[in-house]
């Protein structure tokens, strides 16, 4: 009879062993079973009851050098919010306990798990230590701290629409004017239910739009707007003025466009704002509100829709010390989101970070934000130089509209600041010679900008119901794959027109396409030559540069989007 080699116990393992607990024989069954079935140690043995919970913890903090806490002493109500999002959380069965500054104290009850302490690093941008729990308490907090973060969503149908609570800080002049339908009690009602609904369905823009002989209701969900009702007509005067309440606008005025903010409490955790703009039209003002949701701003850049090497330069850029990094495209296309991002990446103690907004959409905590105003002089130049004389380490600008504030902005960059901000053009490269069509001179574009990334916004494939499309080689060829992609076989998906439960028409969120296109010594050479838009697109390509195109042809082939949705948003 052979004889098997000794494998010595390592770890908890072994500990457990030494103190007793169990025989090493069965520490080795239980390791081998628990390997073959691509679960960790510690949970195989709770799991079949081969030790308690507690007595795996103490053993683990004691073996690993590691603070062992007993969750009953947590607040789940003081949990950090917004973080990291309910994946990470689910695939690494670990959840953040406490941020301080820039440190962030993660639940575990495997130590051995550090995969979860890099990638909770990585998403956060904080310096993450472990803390040992007990496993069933950590499931058990988990599933709360979960069902709590949906409940918000989940409850919209059951919440009480006519007690949200919404600060409506009515002036002495709105009481005095009072219309009765802005209180009146199935305006109120109505008007939650929408709001409600469209924050459930995850829309960006709410349109309420009088007509001569009709009223509708619009909501963008997943960039595409869709009729969501259709009240009466003679509504639209009641309708306008509860919005006009809500957001703090003066009732009595229709003859000018208005702005204003209603803030909703949704949960004891969340609250949403909504950007409100009036505008009189021939048959009555119609009323936009933009849904502003903090959590937007907290997605992390895994969940934006970077390409591995983009993510990774884009990453690089925005920890350099000085230099300016512009985000393009059109309206919509997610520039904020993307700025916000790398806000919050950079967001530490040691960093004095300022930005110009018009207007502020998302507070950001520990960041200083100035909302401009164009009335009583401070444009975004204005706020730039006073932000210049307050020793910052990062600016923002929300856009770069005049020469004014570009010459301000590429100062900073070139005295150690580093900028984001945002320009309106199609592309990477026609961003350079717009800066050089609006006066700035090609060696103050080729010195301080850094790195420029062009985005859209697709929606993405519902993975429930979305189904394999036929598309003819002849077409895949005229689309821009390869003849060598296509020889290697192509699994390329279309959506489900009827859709499913969990979607909208076949499709299901959003996905950003990017291209980002880095300054280097030969496309700053292009243009100190005056070299056009097309000059500085071949010289980058020769370095590997992807297109928007070729970046949206990659979600297609990873089966996150179809073609034709690829086609709507980036055009050949």
């Amino acid at each position: 009879m052979s004889v098997q080699p000794f494998q010595p116990l390592s770890g908890l393992a072994r500990r457990l062993v030494n103190d007793g607990v169990f025989s090493s024989d069965v520490a080795m069954d239980a390791l081998k079973t628990a390997r073959k079935d691509n679960k960790p140690f510690i949970a195989h043995i709770i799991e079949n009851r081969l030790v308690s919970a507690y007595r795996a913890a103490a053993a683990a903090a004691d073996e690993f050098g590691m603070p062992l806490l007993d969750l009953e002493v947590i607040d789940i109500e003081a949990l950090p919010q917004g973080l990291v999002d309910e994946k990470l959380i689910t695939k690494h069965h670990a959840l953040p306990l406490i941020k301080r500054e820039n440190r962030l104290y993660v639940a575990i009850s495997d130590p051995t798990n550090i995969q979860a302490l890099d990638e909770f690093k990585f998403h956060t941008g904080t310096t993450t230590e472990g803390v040992i729990v007990e496993e069933d308490k950590l499931s058990n907090l988990i599933d709360t701290f979960l069902d709590e973060q949906n409940s918000a969503l989940d409850g919209l149908e059951d919440a009480d629409l006519d007690n949200l609570e919404i600060d409506e800080g009515l002036t002495e002049q709105q009481e005095d004017t009072g219309e009765e339908a802005a209180n009146d009690a199935p305006i109120v009602r109505f008007v939650n239910k929408i709001l409600l609904d469209a924050i459930k369905t995850g829309a960006s823009d709410i349109h309420f739009e009088p007509y001569e002989k009709s009223y509708r209701i619009r909501c963008r969900i997943d960039g595409i707007l869709q009729e969501v009702a259709k009240p009466p007509s003679n509504l639209a005067s009641r309708l306008c003025a509860r919005l006009k309440v809500m957001s703090q606008m003066d009732i009595s005025e229709r003859r000018i466009p208005q702005d204003g903010r209603i803030k909703m409490k949704i949960s004891k955790n969340r609250a949403i704002d909504f950007r409100v703009n009036t505008l009189p039209t021939l048959w009555g003002e119609k009323v936009v509100l933009r849904i502003l949701d903090p959590t937007s701003a907290q997605m992390g850049i895994e969940a934006l829709g970077y390409d591995e090497d983009q993510k990774e330069l884009f990453m690089q850029t925005l920890h350099k010390p000085q230099g300016m990094i512009l985000v393009t495209g059109p309206t919509g296309s997610g520039k904020t989101v993307s700025l916000y991002t790398g806000l919050n990446i950079l967001n530490t103690v040691e960093r004095n970070i300022s930005t110009a907004e018009d207007p502020v959409e998302i507070n950001l905590e520990g960041i200083n934000q100035v909302h401009v105003n164009i009335k009583v002089g401070l444009t975004f130049a204005e706020a730039l130089r006073s932000f210049l004389r307050q020793d910052p380490d990062v600016v923002m600008v929300g856009e770069i509209r005049d020469i004014e504030t570009a010459e301000i902005a590429i100062k900073a960059a070139q005295t150690g600041h580093m900028v984001l901000s945002t320009l309106h053009t199609n592309s990477a490269a026609e961003t350079l010679t717009r800066l050089r069509n609006m006066g700035v001179p090609a060696f103050n574009i080729a010195t301080s900008v850094s790195m420029i990334i062009a985005q859209r916004l697709g929606r993405r494939l519902c993975n429930g119901c979305k189904k394999p499309a036929s598309i003819p080689e002849t077409t895949l060829l005229e689309e821009g794959f390869t003849p060598e992609q296509i020889k290697a076989g192509l699994n390329i998906f279309e959506h489900n027109p009827e859709g499913c439960n969990k979607c909208n028409k076949g499709y299901k969120g959003r996905v950003g396409v990017y291209e980002t296109m880095s300054m280097s010594p030969e496309i700053a050479q292009v243009i100190m030559d005056n070299g056009s838009s097309l000059d500085i697109l071949n010289t980058a390509k020769q370095q590997g540069f992807r297109s928007l195109r070729l970046s949206a042809l990659r979600k297609v082939i990873q089966g996150v989007t179809s073609l034709e949705e690829m086609n709507r948003v980036i055009k050949l």
